[in-house]
């Protein structure tokens, strides 16, 4: 196998580390909410103590591209290729992150009996986690076009977050013993807010990473 083989087969490893760790924290992300919905605190404990894997493959990428720019010597493309999947895996690392503060809200309610049935924001997250599934789709096929939709998609949460900020801030004049869990399910409505961000922000990266261009999809 010649150096330009053995270069492309390390650039395609690092994309499918990627695409694992992506999966993960998709699978903590939805596991989180299930948890907070069915008040499950065991798993939500579980969901806590399991990001310690995410962070290890975000460590294990940052090896390997890390090698493969001190062995390689990678210039122009190829060298953008490997800072943009650096740049992915940390966003991916901060998604798993929100993973574990959706957990940390679950404890926090506990057992108290819900204000509401929790329906939108579920909801919210199914918006955010297509927006993460088109964003690494188009990292892993550097399609620009599918990275820009989801600049369109984030309008949608955006817009759905601040519905449902306005609606939970307005339980409380009349639940003011509920307080506590009414704002923890506003950090919720955050977290998922933020998780359609840094996948914005891995969007960006992809365009960057096609066209050689920083845009700003939040504009």
């Amino acid at each position: 196998m010649n150096t330009r083989s053995v270069f492309d087969e390390n650039l395609k490893q690092l994309k499918e580390n990627l695409l694992d760790m992506a999966e993960q924290a998709e699978k903590a992300i939805k596991a989180s909410l299930e948890a907070l919905i069915a008040q499950d605190l065991d798993k939500a404990q579980s969901i806590i103590l399991r990001d310690k894997l995410i962070n290890e493959q975000e460590e294990k990428i940052i090896d390997h591209a890390t090698m493969l720019i001190a062995t390689e010597a990678p210039v122009a493309t190829d060298l953008r290729k490997i800072i943009v999947a650096l740049r992915v895996s940390s966003e991916i690392e901060r998604i798993g992150d929100l993973a574990v503060n959706i957990a940390k809200s679950t404890l926090h309610i506990g057992n108290e009996k819900h204000i509401k049935e929790i329906i939108e924001i579920p909801q919210m997250m199914d918006m955010a986690l297509e927006m993460m599934r088109d964003a690494i789709t188009s990292f892993y096929t550097e399609d620009a076009g599918l990275a820009r939709k989801c600049a369109e998609k984030d309008d949608q949460v955006d817009e759905t977050y601040g519905r449902l900020i306005k609606e939970l801030m307005g339980y409380i004049p009349e639940n003011p013993a509920a307080t506590n869990q009414i704002t923890q399910l506003a950090f919720v409505c955050r977290y998922i807010e933020r998780v359609a961000d840094h996948t914005t922000n891995i969007a960006e990266n992809v365009i960057f990473l096609v066209t050689g261009k920083r845009y700003d999809l939040n504009a």
